[in-house]
């Protein structure tokens, strides 16, 4: 049986949720904080953005634990956190700056897009839904469909298969340096967005690093396609 390869002349976008199309980092570093204190984890901002932001909730609470967490450990310590997050982001919840305009551009030029994100699907519901964005999407990936998570690219490379455009042709929108790596790892490029990070910690790592998408045009977006 013959695999058919993708279409060469496709081109996709592909956006990390949590701090990408989303400005919600501080509610989730708020959330970590919150849960370790009660639960007696050693917590600070810098341990949070370069060991637990972009990671997938196994992995997380792996890393807080130091062992694999049992399924119901795993659920009950995810419910927990992300009951936290929702509570305090859902009357904030709002599209990032100029994204839909954005995503808008990508659509009139035949670019497809798609959502990679490590999060729960609970979490991708709540933004998703509660932003009306998820029509903006021609796929969403979350972190139940693919073995392993970030900094491995199998969520890039899984969003890439099911859009039928190859990960040369794909642009990576993140924030968090594991998500980063991913991107690369995938071999696409990627795009920085200093949500998580500053522009001159994202700047060696990414091809361009924006602020919100207010700051990225149709002619910067094939710019950084074909460098």
């Amino acid at each position: 049986m013959s695999i058919q390869q993708p279409d060469p002349t496709l081109r996709a976008a592909l956006f990390d949720m949590d701090g990408v199309i989303v400005d919600n980092m501080a509610y989730h570093e708020t959330a970590w904080r919150l849960f370790c204190e009660n639960h007696g984890f050693p917590f600070s901002r810098e341990m949070y953005y370069t060991s637990l932001n972009g990671k997938n909730s196994f992995d997380s609470f792996a890393y807080l634990l130091g062992r694999d967490p049992s399924p119901e450990e795993l659920r009950q310590m995810s419910d927990e956190k992300e009951e936290m997050y929702r509570t305090n982001y859902g009357p904030l919840l709002e599209p990032a700056e100029g994204l839909i305009s954005f995503l808008n551009i990508l659509h009139e030029y035949g670019v497809k897009c798609a959502v990679a994100t490590s999060a729960p699907i609970e979490n991708v519901q709540f933004t998703l839904d509660g932003t009306g964005l998820r029509p903006l999407f021609d796929v969403v990936v979350d972190a139940s469909m693919v073995q392993k998570g970030k900094p491995a690219p199998d969520i890039y490379l899984k969003a890439a298969e099911l859009l039928e455009v190859h990960p040369s042709n794909c642009v990576v929108f993140e924030d968090a340096l594991l998500g980063i790596q991913a991107g690369k790892a995938a071999g696409m490029k990627v795009v920085g967005v200093s949500t998580s990070h500053s522009k001159d910690e994202l700047a060696p790592l990414t091809s361009a690093v924006i602020a919100d998408f207010r700051e990225i045009n149709w002619e910067q977006f094939e710019f950084v396609l074909a460098h």
